[in-house]
Parts: C-alpha cells; structure tokens; sequence
C-alpha cells in the first residue's frame, strides 16, 4: 500500500492529488477540519472476490481450466455463485465443494457491467479439493496517513489515492474496512530506482474507523474514536488559491509524533479531468530528508498546508532512476 510508484525527477519529489470534490464538500457542510497527518493501519474488505489471474488444475484427465475456459478474466470480480453472494475466498471454495462437478452460474462485474458465465469445478488430483482455477483476494491490508478529519461529522479521508489490487491494478469494491491505531517502527530510506517506505506495527484490537467508500482520490469514512484526531481545525482551500512557493506538510515518521516539515510547491499543473496530478511539491526541510530520504510509501495522504489552508494530500513518491 502507500504511494504508487512514479519516474520522475528525484526521491525529494512528491506529486499531489489535492481531493477538490471531497475538500470542496467539506467546504460546503462544515467551515473547517483538522489536518491530522498520522500513520494508521487500514484494513479493507472486498465487495465480492477479485480474479487476480488463472492457472491449470492438474486432474486424472489432464490439466484443465474451467475458470479461463468459460471466459473469467484477470480483474473480474465474482459476486454470485449460482444465487448465493460471495464475498471471501472461504465462501467460493465451501461452495465448490459442495456443487461438485455440477454445473455453475456465476455472475461477475467487469468494467462495471454485469457479466455472466457458466462453469463446472474440476477436481484436483493433487488435494482431493473442487477448484475453477482462479485466483481470487478478498482483502488488503497496509499503512496509510490519516489526511483530515471533520469534527463535526466525524468524517475522515486518507491515503490520496485509492486502495488497489497489487495484480490487477483495479480499484478495490469495498464491502467494509476499518482504520486501526499504527505505530511507525522504522523507514526504509528512499533512494535512486527505490521509493522506501514507512514500516508500521498495527493495533488490530482497536478500531478508530470504519470505511465507507474507496475511491481514486482516496478511502473515506467516519471515526468512531472522536478524540483521536486533535488539531486546530482549518479551512479547505479552493483549487485556486494554490500558488507555487513555500508550504508545509504533517507526517509521522517515528512512533506516534507528527511533525510538520516545510517543503516547496514546485509547480500547479493545469486542471485536467484526465490527469490526477495536482501539483508537484520538493521536500526542502532537512529533518524529513534525513528521515526518510524524501516522500516514502506510507506518506500517501499526508495533509499539505499553505496560508493558514489544508490544500491538499501527497499521493505519489517520484523516484530517480
């Protein structure tokens, strides 16, 4: 999880995806939020199975494969077997085996249009086990930075970017999620062809919020621990009002601590519908860059501050080759 990776200028480099309709929404139903800035383990659930890939079932009559020959493809995600809803890989495999080699139904979702496909299990000469021949996730599990919090609706945004399949690259359909209390144990230090990364130690007997949404600009939701998030409250700045020039950013790099670190914003990209870049921001404090060599996997939604106005989150490292 953390920030994809981008080639580009250098690993002091970070692009940024400002959140505009979630900012300009917070705008819109509350005056301020609390720029927050800390790391969290995020936990997120799948909204039926993703079709990671496909692979040959060695059986006494050969090898087959049911899943690729009834036309399951990479990024499919599978929601129903026959009436029932899956959602985990658990469920998938409890009902292969009790189907058998009985014929299927299976309703999938691709490029967001539903899809149906028949198929009939083959049995694994090598475990005893019914399988398609898929692989499927159900889960993902990683680090993220908290970006802001609305103390008045109890919502929250983090990451910058969207939660996606490692294989697929697809956005992941949410079906539940949770953020939990991390405490950051070490960082891999940027360098040339490596973006680094934060390394996290999770608290999972403790929940501080619950995901409702996974989007390309990030993963919304609501805290239920209101006092977890405390800050001087901020306006949400207009896409406008970003200039070129100094500004700071809030990170946690050790233990628990948020720190707030100047930085420059290099460049404001023009505003274009099919690109996310924002603008482009260069580490200048010292203190970061002797932490973690620049923006690390992990920093992705760390909140950007200028003139007194959260202006948006980190959501790409840059990283020199």
């Amino acid at each position: 999880m953390g920030a994809a990776v981008q080639k580009a200028l250098g690993l002091l480099l970070g692009l940024v995806l400002t959140m505009w309709p979630t900012l300009t929404a917070a705008r819109a139903s509350a005056p301020t939020v609390i720029p927050v800035g800390k790391a969290v383990g995020i936990k997120l659930f799948s909204d039926g199975v993703v079709v990671v890939g496909t692979s040959d079932i060695a059986t006494d009559a050969g090898n087959v494969n049911p899943a690729k020959a009834c036309g399951l493809k990479e990024g499919d995600i599978i929601t129903h077997i026959n009436s029932t809803e899956v959602d985990t890989i658990e469920e998938v495999s409890a009902l292969l085996q009790e189907l058998e080699d009985q014929p299927m139904s299976i309703r999938a979702i691709r490029d967001d249009k539903q899809m149906q496909f028949t198929a009939t299990a083959a049995l694994c000469s090598a475990d005893g086990a019914y399988k398609l021949g898929a692989w499927i996730r159900d889960s993902m599990a990683g680090i993220g930075t908290v970006t802001f919090y609305c103390p008045d609706t109890g919502a929250f945004g983090a990451l910058g970017h969207g939660i996606n399949d490692v294989d697929t690259a697809l956005l992941m359909p949410l079906d539940s999620g949770s953020i939990l209390p991390a405490t950051v144990a070490g960082v891999e230090k940027g360098r040339a062809g490596d973006p680094g990364q934060l390394q996290g130690v999770f608290d999972t007997d403790s929940t501080l919020g619950l995901l409702h949404a996974n989007t390309s600009g990030g993963v919304f939701g609501v805290m239920a621990d209101s006092g977890w998030a405390e800050g001087v409250p901020v306006e949400a700045a207009a896409r406008d009002e970003v200039e070129p020039g100094q500004a700071t950013i809030l990170c946690n790099v050790s233990g628990e601590r948020v720190e707030e670190y100047g930085i420059e914003i290099a460049k404001v990209f023009p505003e274009n519908p099919d690109d996310c870049r924002d603008y482009l921001i260069k580490i200048t404090d010292q203190r970061l860059l002797d932490a973690t060599g620049g923006i690390v996997q992990g920093m992705s939604g760390s909140p950007i501050l200028q003139n007194g106005k959260i202006v948006g989150a980190v959501t790409h490292v840059c990283v020199c080759i």
